[in-house]
């Protein structure tokens, strides 16, 4: 029985610390530095802005499985919308993505994520589209990072919250980069907690990260849907990747 109650503890621990490997890393803006084109002193930031390639969405949060804490990472590249500048205002701005794409490096958790947890075939999108204007002491030049709140609407799973969202920004030549972030409470959104029994547990939150890549009067190009249980360039993900546990008390 001691035996077999250690299996239980080892198993998660050996999963996660030496087969699964560390989570992704967090979204970040992009390393610039001595990588700039020269600045160009007409060039003016008004305007639309439009998502392009090489821009993320996704999420993480902490998670237990049997006593042993991971972290669990999705993301997407289907990502869509646009920002307008005026001087120094963000005067709008609209930003969706497409659920059914999102990924982590979990078979099992991607189904229950399209599934019970967000209902995608329901809810496909989650929206976030800007309520005020967000006001910019200075448009900073190419390399320096801007760092501010935006305050928005944030629509998943059928329900409409306020959000507000810490927010840095980069200017790359001709591109600008957001990151963006914000605690999501899955009882705002309705959302069923992500837990399973008492195999995985996870925490009541977790956290919405965004990567948006801009250009300036360019359309995102369009993008194939990503097919349920796979990432982006075909690699198929297996039912799950979680060794089979058991627990027989008899023996």
């Amino acid at each position: 029985m001691i035996l077999v109650v250690g299996l239980a503890i080892a198993g998660p621990f050996v999963y996660i610390h030496f087969i699964a490997g560390p989570p992704r890393p967090r979204l970040t803006l992009p390393e610039s530095k001595g990588t700039l084109p020269p600045p160009v002193a007409t060039a003016s930031t008004d305007g639309t802005w439009n998502v392009t390639t090489g821009s993320r969405a996704g999420y993480r949060v902490q998670e237990m499985l049997l006593g042993q804490a991971d972290t669990a990472v999705g993301r997407t590249s289907d990502v869509s919308g646009a920002a307008v500048l005026a001087g120094t205002v963000l005067r709008s701005a609209r930003f969706s993505v497409a659920l059914a794409t999102v990924i982590s490096d979990q078979g099992e958790r991607n189904v229950a994520f399209r599934g019970r947890i967000m209902d995608v075939a329901r809810y496909p999108t989650a929206t976030f589209v800007l309520t005020s204007p967000v006001v910019l002491r200075r448009i900073p030049p190419p390399g320096k990072i801007l760092a501010t709140k935006a305050r928005g609407d944030l629509t998943m799973h059928g329900i409409r919250r306020a959000l507000t969202v810490k927010i840095s920004a980069e200017r790359t030549g001709t591109s600008i980069y957001v990151l963006a972030d914000a605690t999501v409470v899955f009882a705002g959104w309705h959302i069923e907690n992500p837990s399973v029994g008492g195999f995985v547990t996870t925490a009541n939150r977790g956290t919405l990260e965004v990567l948006l890549h801009l250009v300036k009067g360019a359309v995102r190009p369009a993008r194939p849907s990503v097919p349920a249980g796979t990432v982006p360039g075909g690699v198929t993900l297996p039912a799950t990747t979680v060794p089979p546990l058991s627990i027989n008390p008899k023996r």
